[in-house]
């Protein structure tokens, strides 16, 4: 990464904003590798299993453009410290009081939404410190705090086996406190912030058609990420009987993958376009979704296609923000928030809907399919609109952004 990109705006921010969305999706996708042994204690359903790692996505969906707003008007950094106290706050009370049914842990699940949430305040911190033509890059640093999903795989179902999942929320905290520290002390606000929009913006801008378009091919990418990392734990255990901590293993290997490639996904939309790239990545997800669902025999053939699925969604993450700062500059706060929106909603269906499909017809078929198929849709979506991109707002008199 060239010298006039860590020149190009304030690499302490980019840190604290990476940082934050790391240590923040670590808990928003904490209840996925720890669905199995919850589900077994609390003794639910394939479908209520489904539904507990879903809700956190949803209430992560909804909450982002609460928290876009809020970053709008009060400043993403104090945004971003409000959505981490209640975090925080969330966990200590289900660590101090326990979980003793599955409506306390939905309630959980809807707490640790606010989580979710920082997707909306970390994009937009890190965002308007930057150019067009480094936007992939900052934009696919801050993004890469997926990979705090991987902390959680790794961790989260050997420490629940060593001291009860309950304590688990206990260990959460060390590293959220620190992290809150860190980001109140380094993160600054850029100096030339849009000027804060009013909830009314958000309505204005659903009117415009290419938000819907980004909306709809986010809720692929992202939704298929945490969608899919957050029902594989489970999906491994039904499909192969393998134990909680061993399928956390597994989802970890594809969830590393996914963020790995995300900066690496808005370098190269940087270097070749976004459009480009990202209808590269539907290819590859769309093929590998539709071949895991043949029901392999072989775990680790389908942990294989599910980390070059990952590896695709990832990498489109990536290529769909350094898109949008390109046609949403100055309205980057409330399309964070709404992209992030659809996002989280694409990623409630697919995990609430493999834990339903999987209990009504005994198979994950059916739903791996369905995403398959909607990862093509989605190919041809972007296909019809990349003429008029490149032409409009996309065009080299307009941006020094490749598009």
């Amino acid at each position: 990464m060239n010298t006039s990109f860590w020149k190009a705006g304030h690499a302490p921010t980019l840190f604290a904003a990476f940082l934050y969305f790391d240590l923040s999706f670590m808990v928003w996708y904490l209840l996925g590798p720890l669905a199995v042994q919850i589900a077994t204690d609390l003794q639910l359903t394939t479908q209520q299993r489904g539904l507990l790692v879903a809700t956190p996505i949803l209430a992560g969906a909804i909450l982002r453009v609460i928290m876009g707003w809020a970053a709008d008007r009060l400043s993403p950094k104090t945004a971003g410290i409000i959505g981490q106290c209640i975090v925080i706050a969330s966990l200590a009370l289900a660590w101090q009081l326990g979980i003793h049914s599955f409506t306390q842990a939905l309630l959980l699940g809807i707490g640790l939404g606010v989580a979710g949430a920082s997707f909306a305040v970390s994009l937009p911190l890190a965002s308007q410190w930057y150019p067009a033509e480094h936007q992939g890059k900052a934009m696919g640093i801050a993004g890469a705090g997926n990979s705090g999903t991987v902390f959680a795989a790794l961790f989260a179902p050997a420490l629940a086996a060593a001291f009860g999942w309950t304590n688990v929320f206990g260990f959460a905290l060390i590293p959220l406190i620190l992290t809150l520290v860190v980001f109140a002390t380094v993160a600054r606000n850029a100096p030339n912030r849009p000027k804060p929009k009013a909830l009314a913006d958000y309505s204005k801008a659903l009117g415009d058609k290419d938000s819907w378009w980004f909306m709809f091919f986010y809720a692929i990418t992202f939704g298929g990420f945490i969608g899919l990392a957050s029902a594989l734990p489970g999906y491994f255990n039904d499909q192969y009987g393998l134990n909680p901590v061993t399928a956390g293993y597994y989802t970890a290997a594809c969830v590393f993958g996914g963020s790995l490639l995300r900066p690496l996904g808005g370098a190269l939309a940087d270097r070749f376009g976004g459009i480009r790239t990202l209808l590269a990545m539907y290819t590859v997800a769309a093929l590998c979704m539709a071949a895991v669902g043949f029901n392999l025999p072989s775990s680790v053939a389908a942990l294989a296609l599910f980390v070059v699925t990952m590896l695709g969604l990832g990498a489109g993450n990536g290529a769909v923000f350094q898109l949008v700062p390109q046609r949403f500059r100055q309205e980057i706060g409330v399309m964070t928030g709404l992209i992030g929106m659809a996002g989280g909603v694409g990623g409630f269906l697919l995990a609430a809907g493999l834990g339903a499909i999987k209990q009504h017809t005994g198979s994950y078929q059916l739903a791996l399919w369905t995403f398959a198929v909607l990862a093509v849709v989605a190919w041809f979506g972007l296909h019809s609109v990349k003429r008029r991109w490149r032409t409009t707002w996309g065009a080299a008199a307009v941006t020094a952004a490749r598009v």
